[in-house]
Formats: C-alpha cells, structure tokens, sequence
C-alpha cells in the first residue's frame, strides 16, 4: 500500500541520481507528463536527492566517513545515494526478497560497502553507538509499538548521529479512512495515523533534539486519494486518465512562474510525508 514501491521505486530512485533539471524535461517528454517522473521532481524540489550540497533531504549530509541504516529499507533506494556519496551503508527490512535485490543493486556499485540484516527492528542485530546516520522511512506507522522501534534507533546510534524520520501526515491519512480499502489500515499496513504534535513527541521522547522538520507530496497525496477511485490494481505503473490528468495539471502548474511556491504552500496544507531530522546528545 506504500507509494511508490518495487519496481517504481527503483526506477525512480535510479533516476534521482540525474540531473533535476532532465528530470523535469523527462518528465514532460513530447507533450506527456510521467507521473512518477513528475513525484521525483517534485521532490527534489522538496530537497531530496541534492547532490550538490551531498544531502538526501535537506540537513541531513552524507558523507566518505558515515556509516548510514536504513530501518524499513524496502529496496534501498535511499541508501544508494548515500553509497554514491561514499558511505557504508546497512540494509535492514523483513523482506528479504528485497533487501537481497537491494544489496544486489547496491554492491554492484560500491562493493565492500553494503550489509544487510532481516529483521523487522525489534531489536536491531547492531551494537550500541554504532553507527552515524540511522534513517527510518514510513516505517513506524506500520508497527505495533513505535516507541520501541525508536528506542532501538537511539541505541545504536553513535553520540551526534544524525536521524532522518519520516511518517504519513494527518490530513491525506483521515482521507484515505473514507476512500481506500479497509486493509490500508490493518496489518502489515498502517496501523495508526500520527499527529504532527504526537510525531514529535515520539521522537523528542526517545532523547532526540528536533533538528528540522519539514513537510512534502501534496501532489502524492492527491494521487492517492484519487487512485482509489480508479478501480485499478497498483501493479507495475498503473495508469488512468484521472491521473494522469491530475499529473498534467501539478507539471503545470510547477511551470508556472509561482509555481514552486505554490508547491511549497499546498505541501504544508496536505503533504503526503511529515519530516523530522533530529540528532542524538553527543
């Protein structure tokens, strides 16, 4: 029920590692608008991705000497740009399937520099302090007790390691209670819907410092709300003329001269993604 997985995913996390800007042109290829080329753009124009300032979201840098996890990693999109930023990177999901393709996909461009474990985070197979970037991606709605995930996320992180924590927003979440299919809200799907105050506090709780915080995806949002309406099957990349007329309309409405900050301003309204990157007490 996540968007987008699998095969999206890796399309379009390989694709982050090009140009915005032949993104945005990819995306509008002769007069048609990709949607999933459209939601990398739009985010990176939230700050995924920089490669320039070597941020995967903006304030939280990755570097040679960084040992990055990856907490819920699906299939390790995240973590390939922390590969290419030079760092050692951990897999760490239930799936093996995907971890298994991921580490695949990750080794065979920065061999020597990958690991993976299967396991669903309770506990995580690492020692305390022993790591400097510890991501976890629309994974805690999924569990049974956040609170324990986040305390295992503490532990192994080294003092001044730096936290990337991202959960569904409140909004788009009430609407997918009245359009999506009862099993969006049973396991192993989402189990809960996170209030801006509680998100914060679940991460202020577990002996983190709130570095930023950050709001993205209207445009995801709206796409899946409007994707239950289809009637269609998330198999591959679907597609229907509801969205892709709703993708023509976000690409132009991002190319216009306001556009970005229009953007910017229907992200906090409805963002699909609330964002925290935090910091543990050196």
């Amino acid at each position: 029920m996540q968007s987008p997985t699998a095969a999206i995913l890796a399309e379009l996390e390989q694709l982050a590692h090009s140009d915005p800007d032949a993104i945005a042109a990819l995306a509008r290829l002769g007069g048609q608008v990709d949607p999933f080329l459209l939601g990398l753009h739009d985010a990176q124009l939230s700050g995924w991705y920089n490669h320039e300032t070597s941020e995967l979201m903006t304030g939280f840098s990755i570097g040679p000497d960084d040992l990055v996890i990856d907490v819920g990693c699906g299939d390790g999109g995240a973590l390939r740009f922390c590969a290419e930023k030079g760092a050692r990177v951990i897999l760490a999901d239930q799936d093996a399937e995907r971890v298994t393709r991921a580490e695949s996909w990750i080794a065979a461009q920065a061999p020597g520099r990958v690991q993976k474990y299967i396991t669903d985070g309770n506990p995580l197979p690492l020692p305390d302090a022993h790591v400097s970037r510890v991501i976890c991606m629309e994974m805690l709605e999924h569990v049974d007790d956040p609170a324990v995930i986040m305390a295992e996320l503490v532990r192994i992180g080294k003092p001044g390691a730096r936290y990337l924590i991202t959960v569904p927003d409140t909004v788009q979440e009430k609407l997918q209670l009245h359009l999506a299919p009862a099993s969006y809200f049973e396991k192993p799907n989402h189990l809960r819907i996170f209030e801006r105050a509680e998100f914060d506090r679940l991460v202020l709780n577990a002996g983190l410092v709130i570095e930023r915080r950050s709001y993205y995806g209207f445009y995801w949002a709206m796409w899946w709300l409007l994707f239950w309406e289809c009637n269609i099957d998330f198999v591959g990349m679907p597609r229907h003329p509801v969205l892709d007329n709703w993708a023509r309309t976000w690409a132009a409405v991002l190319a216009t001269e306001g556009g970005v900050k229009v953007k910017h301003l229907f992200d906090r309204f409805m963002p699909k993604n609330q964002v925290i990157v935090a910091s543990k007490p050196g």
